[in-house]
């Protein structure tokens, strides 16, 4: 029993370290794109439309824009243009972590700040 363990045990560790998440970080560059988030138990919506260096984001009838730096290309930093506060002063690290179709899975976070937040968002179409 601890032979056939000890020979399995290399097999899966092979087979684990070929396992690959998917990553075509170009495909969402630009383009239109929505967000859901749940906030208070309620379902919200945001929508923006983003090209290689500016992002428009509309939430709660409210729009933003921010620009886009591309550090790599699954990287960016997003900088609001008109901050309202010393909060929309700082800027939000973005890192696409892996892509599945037509959704890519994120990390964000403030830069400078060590705490991290992940979330999924949709490309509705292409710009």
């Amino acid at each position: 029993m601890t032979k056939k363990l000890l020979f399995l045990l290399p097999v899966f560790a092979l087979f684990a370290s070929c396992y690959k998440q998917e990553r075509k970080c170009t495909d969402f560059k630009t383009g239109k794109f929505e967000f859901e988030a749940v906030i208070n138990g309620e379902k919200k919506v945001s929508t923006f439309t983003r090209t290689e260096d500016i992002q428009i984001e509309t939430f709660e009838g409210k729009t933003d824009t921010a620009s886009v730096r591309w550090v790599n290309d699954c990287e960016f930093v997003l900088q609001k243009i008109n901050p309202k506060n010393m909060a929309e002063q700082k800027a939000i690290s973005m890192k696409i972590i892996s892509t599945d179709g037509d959704t890519y899975l994120f990390e964000y976070g403030i830069v400078g700040d060590t705490r991290r937040e992940r979330g999924t968002i949709k490309k509705v179409s292409d710009l």
